[in-house]
């Protein structure tokens, strides 16, 4: 199945999306919207501090950057109603912006000719569908035109928590995000609407709130009033981690607690939930295209029920898999539904 995308924010994910994909035969990149000139999106898609030099040739033609594979046609649309992108070709919006996350905002897109939009943030309200890969990815229809796919965090806590609930029982958790930096953050003490948000992401462990737990129990009634949880952003550019407490239903050793993720992460969770014994740090987990990777070292057990495990994730790389795979499965949906109709 074809997939023609377009994207609203030529952010990190956005490029991300664009370099696993470029050369993928069943996605076609068509427009992407940016306040930034080609010249400037195309610099940063070429040569990123994290990813590494762009692994094919690139350049750009007028308004549009071109590979062996892709012809992407860039716009400076700055909200949703903005880009025509029927006219653009595209069929599926991702929008990854940030700021946009109502029903009535992201309306618009599908105003302007996109036949759905997928939301890279949890949204603000209710839309058609929120997405976590693995949890509810099989109750999408193809009536749903607007969707989240929840955040990287969210995918990541949601996998543990609800192998933990299926195989042992959850009675209760609490988790931090250990994040890495995020581009709306200050390089420097700034004046910001939040006052710890208007401290210098380089040079300090600045506490934030997190989406991650409301948006699990949101999927997952019956842990509804049992989650909890922040977020820590610390001085790193990716690699980030959730650091998950758990009170299950029965004791376990951190070895049968590791062995539930390894045995997951071979069997029904395979590509979505990893598994290492190696003593791994944030920058090895750069370029890791799972939801969550569980790290045998650092579980802990007061063998009483009460466990204490890392989940590691690349917050940019692996949530662009995942993004990737929704706007598959959706493409396919709606694609179904119009030779039938």
């Amino acid at each position: 199945m074809s997939v023609r995308l377009g994207i609203m924010g030529f952010g990190k994910l956005g490029r991300n999306m664009f370099r696993i994909a470029h050369d993928q035969p069943d996605i076609t990149f068509a427009a992407a919207s940016d306040l930034a000139d080609v010249e400037t999106l195309a610099y940063l898609l070429k040569s990123s501090t994290v990813e590494g030099p762009f692994r094919s040739s690139m350049h750009t033609e007028g308004q549009y950057i071109v590979t062996e594979d892709q012809r992407m046609r860039m716009v400076q649309g700055t909200k949703p109603g903005h880009v025509p992108w029927d006219v653009l070709g595209a069929d599926i919006v991702i929008e990854a912006t940030g700021v946009f996350r109502t029903r009535e905002q992201l309306q618009k897109h599908l105003d302007a000719g996109a036949k759905a939009v997928i939301l890279s943030t949890p949204p603000v309200g209710r839309l058609d569908k929120m997405i976590i890969n693995g949890i509810n990815d099989d109750q999408l229809t193809a009536d749903d035109r607007l969707i989240s796919n929840g955040s990287s965090s969210c995918h990541a806590l949601a996998l543990a928590l609800k192998l933990l609930n299926e195989k042992v029982g959850v009675k209760r958790a609490t988790m931090t995000t250990v994040h890495a930096y995020t581009s709306d953050q200050q390089l420097s003490d700034t004046a910001s609407g939040s006052l710890r948000w208007s401290r210098s992401a380089a040079q300090n462990i600045i506490p934030n709130s997190s989406w991650a737990a409301g948006a699990v129990m949101e999927l997952m009634p019956e842990l509804k009033g049992k989650v909890d949880g922040m977020a820590l952003n610390v001085p790193v550019p990716a690699g980030s981690n959730i650091d998950l407490v758990t009170e299950l239903e029965k004791p376990l050793s951190a070895e049968e607690y590791n062995a539930i993720f390894a045995e997951a992460a071979e069997g029904e969770y395979k590509g979505l939930l990893g598994y290492t014994t190696e003593p791994i740090v944030s920058s090895d987990v750069v370029g890791n295209s799972c939801s969550g990777l569980i790290d045998a070292q650092a579980t802990l057990s007061l063998k009483n029920g009460l466990v204490k495990s890392l989940i590691w994730y690349d917050n940019g790389w692996g949530y662009a898999y995942r993004m990737l795979e929704t706007a598959r499965r959706v493409a396919g949906l709606i694609a179904g539904k119009e030779v039938t109709a």
